[in-house]
């Protein structure tokens, strides 16, 4: 519990002092944000407001993560980071750097699209696939691995899919929850607090998996998770850099996240996911980039089939731009409905573990 409250305390207070740093620097060299054309006309007087605000992010949550681990080698019992959390931690700057990558092009090009979609998701596969593969080595005195090679709702079910088809699994979430997250980021504030709920969850479901863990006590409702704690430590990390970037991102935004950031961010939940066998429970838990990713989908297979929008514009929120809500409407509604997903998953997950009458 120390280990998470120095992890989120301290990545909170960097991510505080650290994004007016950012805004300055990025605002005197030029790194703004460009606008589509095609996108809502509200959306042009944020022109040149500074992006790549997700370095901000990562470096937070890395340097808090590590901050925690540091402060136990003054103890008496040092506590090491941990293979999951190392892996979960890659997979957030893999991305992040990814991202950052596409946020470069686009200021340095001047336009509105920054890596063509084939290098960017050539980039998502060879990270994904590195995490895939580590994730299912590095077994515990337990025999446990950070991940395994099967499906899992609120724990791992079935049997083993394979090491191929299970990267394939894998590449997928991955891939999917980074791009959700992506087109979530639309209007201010509103990926950051969507974001935030999830891995406000996990934080909740790490503790409670390292308190019904199957090395503490075996029994029916047990967890096989191999660093339950220390997953509650990373998305308690992100989760104070996530806070503090919100104090300046949120309506009316001082910057934004960019790829760069919401990349890391999908890439983030998605390695808490396999890392605390909850794959499938994050669907729920991440409802609404799930929805917004949605929006996307049927906007474009409705368009290519009839020739007519379901949609005013997809994503979603900018649906209901275009319908005249307010963007500070539209971003606390879809915060409501973001936490009220994450309560629904919580409490799947929660009414599970209770013994069977």
């Amino acid at each position: 519990m120390r280990n998470i409250l120095i992890a989120a305390v301290v990545s909170l207070l960097l991510s505080m002092a650290g994004t007016p740093l950012a805004i300055r620097l990025f605002a005197r060299r030029g790194i703004g944000q460009n606008i589509r054309e095609e996108g809502p006309s509200g959306h042009y007087d944020k022109r040149g407001t500074p992006t790549m605000g997700g370095t901000v992010i990562v470096i937070a949550a890395l340097i808090g993560y590590f901050s925690a681990h540091l402060m136990t080698f003054f103890s008496s019992t040092p506590e090491p980071p941990t293979v999951s959390a190392l892996l979960v931690l890659f997979l957030m700057t893999g991305l992040g750097l990814v991202g950052f990558l596409d946020d470069f092009i686009k200021i340095y090009k001047q336009r509105s699209l920054g890596l063509r979609s084939g290098a960017k998701a050539l980039g998502q596969l060879v990270i994904g696939a590195v995490f895939a593969v580590l994730c299912v080595q590095f077994p515990n005195a337990y025999d446990i691995t950070p991940a395994e090679t099967r499906l899992s709702f609120l724990r791992d079910f079935g049997p083993s899919i394979g090491l191929v088809a299970f990267t394939i699994w894998v590449l997928f979430i991955i891939v999917g929850f980074s791009n959700a997250v992506n087109l979530t980021d639309g209007l201010d504030g509103l990926a950051s607090g969507a974001t935030g709920v999830v891995l406000a969850s996990y934080v909740l479901i790490g503790n409670w998996q390292l308190r019904n863990s199957c090395t503490a006590a075996l029994g029916p409702n047990c967890y096989v998770v191999r660093d339950p704690l220390d997953l509650a430590v990373v998305a308690a990390a992100v989760l104070g850099a996530l806070v503090g970037f919100l104090w300046w991102n949120a309506p009316p935004a001082k910057i934004f996240m960019g790829d760069t950031g919401s990349l890391a961010l999908g890439g983030v939940i998605a390695g808490l996911a396999f890392t605390t066998r909850t794959q499938l429970l994050l669907v729920v838990l991440a409802g609404l980039p799930v929805v917004i990713t949605a929006s996307v989908m049927i906007q474009v297979g409705f368009f290519k089939m009839t020739g007519k929008r379901v949609f005013r514009m997809a994503p979603l929120q900018h649906h209901f731009e275009l319908k005249g809500w307010a963007e500070t409407t539209i971003v606390v509604r879809f915060w409501l409905i973001a936490a009220l997903c994450a309560a629904s998953a919580l409490g799947l997950f929660y009414l599970e573990w209770m013994p069977k009458q």
